[in-house]
Formats: C-alpha cells, structure tokens, sequence
C-alpha cells in the first residue's frame, strides 16, 4: 500500500494527469468509480467541487493488480495474432473483397452491456431514456421520455435530450483503438422507429485537444408503423459539428479513426418515444460514388 501511494505521488510530480497514464492499465478497475467521476469536466452549476483526489477514493488490492495484468497479457496476445493475420484479423484477401459488415448486433445483455446511455438529467433536466432487449431478444429498445423543461439554475437555456453511444475501444493496456471503415462508404441499420427523428453521430480520434467536441452528424427518419425499415446513410452525407453548431469548414469523415458512434432525439417535442435497432453494420455501395455531398471552403492565402 505504501509503495503503491508512492508511486502515484512520484507520478504526480511530471504533471496533474500522469498518474493515471503511467499507472492506468494496472489500477483501472480499482480507480474506475472515481475515473468516471473526472471523466467529464462538467459540474453543476451551484455545487462543491470534489475535495478528495481521485487515489485517495481508490480501494487497492494487490491481488486483483495481478489478475488485471493476466487479462491485458492476454489481450495483447490475440491483438498480435490478429496483426500478424491481416487488418482486423482476417486475410488480406477477404478484406478487400469486403462487401458487408455487422459491428453491433443485439442479441443479449452481453451486447446491450457495449453501449451507454444518457440524457438531460446530467444538467439537471427531466428527461428519462433506458434500453434492454426487445421482444425474444431479438433487438435493442431504446425508449423514454423527452422533457424540454429548461433547469432553473440561471445559466442553463435549452434541455430536452436522450442518447445512446457505443463505448469506446479500448486495446490491451488502456491503449486508444479505432475502428478503421475505409474499406465501405455507407453506415446500414435496420431500425423500427415510431416516426420521431433522430441524429446519427459519429466520433474520430481528434489530432488536437480544440477538437474533442467535434462530430459528424446526419438524420435519421423513423416512418413509424409495425414494420421495420433499412436505413443506408452514405458517409459522405455526414457534416462536421462542433457542440451543436455546424461548422464552415467542412470536410470528410476520417474513416481510418473512428472512434464511436451514437444516437441522439432532441427534436424538442415533449413526450415519449422509443427505437428499436436489430443491427448496425457498414456496405460497400459501389454504386455510390459522391466522395463528398457539401461544399468546402479554401481560405484565401
């Protein structure tokens, strides 16, 4: 235990965040309930700042160090296999004959477990959004309850939305990973809607600290109905955003650093709503072959 407090003392002492980069893929899961917490920067307006640091929160045991350890050898193990394979585990040739391909499908808890969701209630709104599985466990429902009441702390002005994002991947030893789609030009979903709009969005790794709040949005539009519908969005369709707003530099998706990608309804009517997605997977349209739907801007040098 002493040496543990040690070593993150010493850490401290290059910078503020070191510590859980030196020290992170070991003491992850003993750090996890105070790292969510420091995750986001946002703090309700009015109440106290934390006062204890994220260490001194932390329960060590030197035991499950050990199995953490076993866990990322391990993974590092199957990511070298996969490598030495071919990009994302399979044979050169079947990668660039790639037509199709399932990233998420929702056939049990396991597979719920990969997604979270959230909503207005982390800055003080009403809104309520859950998710579990559907009917024979043969999709994903995402349903609630949308509630535009703005929060009376005096700073807040628009509430009234619900999300679900996938988590991020993560590689052996807390390593960033990123899901590489070059290889197609269109997202496909087979969703079942109640006829309320919805923003896709997609994340890439930012090159620079300015840009963690970029994204790429698109619409999605649910018809409504008992039948399900397939929904095929060309990448090329999506825009740049950056914290709500649509940005006048726009430029194509970075396919090769994908990092996440999520579910938004904020279409500011009150009420409930629900979606359900059987799978969310990528195609290959040859037919399509805009590279880019949006104008782009060159500055004058």
């Amino acid at each position: 235990m002493t040496l543990t407090v040690k070593l993150l003392n010493s850490a401290c002492l290059h910078g503020r965040c070191c510590r859980h980069q030196v020290l992170h893929p070991l003491l992850g899961p003993l750090l996890s309930d105070s790292m969510s917490k420091s995750y986001s920067s946002y703090r309700r307006p009015g109440s106290q700042p934390e006062k204890k640091t994220s260490w001194q929160n932390a329960n060590f045991s030197l035991k499950k160090g050990i199995d953490v350890l076993k866990t990322q050898l391990s993974m590092l193990k199957k990511e070298t296999e996969d490598y030495l394979i071919g990009p994302g585990g399979h044979p050169l040739s079947r990668y660039l004959l790639e037509q199709t391909r399932v990233l998420w499908e929702f056939r049990s808890q396991e597979d719920l477990n990969k997604w979270v969701i959230s909503s207005d209630v982390e800055i003080g709104g009403k809104s309520e959004v859950y998710l579990k599985l559907g009917r024979n466990n043969q999709a994903a429902l995402l349903y609630g309850t949308l509630n535009t009441e703005v929060p009376r702390d005096g700073e807040t002005k628009y509430s009234g939305y619900c999300s679900m994002r996938a988590k991020l991947p993560v590689g052996s030893f807390a390593r960033k990973k990123y899901y590489d789609w070059s290889n197609f030009n269109c997202l496909y979903l087979r969703v079942r809607g109640d006829g309320r709009p919805w923003m896709v969005n997609i994340y890439t790794d930012p090159y620079f600290s300015h840009q963690k709040d970029d994204l790429y949005n698109y619409f999605m539009f649910t018809r409504g109905g008992p039948y399900w519908e397939e929904i095929k969005i060309p990448f090329s369709k999506f825009f740049l955003s950056s914290r709500g707003r649509v940005q006048d530099n726009q430029h194509p998706i970075w396919l090769d650093k994908i990092s996440t990608l999520g579910f938004t309804i904020g279409d500011k009517v009150d009420g409930p709503f629900q979606l359900e997605i059987d799978f969310i997977g990528l195609l290959n349209d040859r037919a399509h072959t805009e590279e880019f739907a949006y104008e782009t801007y060159e500055k004058n040098s």
